[in-house]
């Protein structure tokens, strides 16, 4: 909803895609069919690349641009730009668990593939689709070598996940696992929401939102 708004205002949007070889990169998008490719969790840590200088770029030719990223990613950018561009920069982090090593994630691809006697093609690190909101399923489409399409459904790299044994070291150490954040709105799903307002639970998915600046309650 919010990177609609900027889009439509003739703005630029930031975010976390999957590439074809299944890491996580951030990219610039002008466009709704961009955008959307920025849809959908993703459990490995996201290549900046050079998305700052982009972002600053962007900026100084006078565009509005929505960053989208952990909290860190945010104040990392923050820092970079050294220059309050008010109304023309909106951020927005998402509440996140801890960051997974990428090397785990190319590993573990490897032994799907490996197990399941086909190249990966399609995945989805949390089906909600057949599983619901509750649930945490990472569904893999899986290419045979006579063409066909097998569907793996696992909870391996989930309890890798959950396990906390393959999150960054300073994960642990990080300064936002708090009230506070750095960007004008943080946004991520809506925990406990049963035990909270148990009519809002229909195993679809609540959001939680909150408004950390003015820039944000506006």
């Amino acid at each position: 909803a919010v990177s609609d708004m900027i889009l439509e205002e003739g703005g630029i949007v930031y975010g976390c895609v999957l590439d074809e070889k299944f890491e996580a990169f951030h990219v610039r998008a002008t466009t709704k069919e961009e955008r959307n490719r920025m849809r959908g969790s993703k459990y490995i840590q996201s290549n900046m690349a050079d998305t700052f200088r982009n972002v600053k770029a962007d900026l100084e030719a006078g565009s509005k641009v929505l960053f989208s990223g952990t909290s860190c990613q945010v104040a990392g950018l923050l820092a970079f730009l050294r220059k309050d561009y008010g109304e023309q920069l909106f951020c927005m982090d998402i509440l996140c668990h801890g960051v997974p090593s990428p090397l785990v994630w190319k590993e573990y691809l490897q032994w799907q593939e490996e197990k399941n006697h086909g190249k990966c093609v399609e995945i989805d690190f949390r089906n909600k689709k057949d599983f619901g909101w509750d649930d945490h399923v990472e569904t893999l489409k899986i290419e045979k070598g006579d063409g066909t399409i097998e569907t793996v459904n696992s909870k391996v790299f989930r309890n890798l996940f959950y396990s906390h044994k393959i999150i960054r070291l300073s994960c642990y150490k990080c300064p936002y696992k708090d009230i506070t954040h750095p960007s004008d709105i943080t946004i991520g799903d809506f925990w406990r929401v049963d035990n909270a307002t148990p009519d809002f639970d229909d195993n679809k998915g609540v959001s939680l939102v909150l408004l950390n600046t003015d820039k944000g309650q506006a």
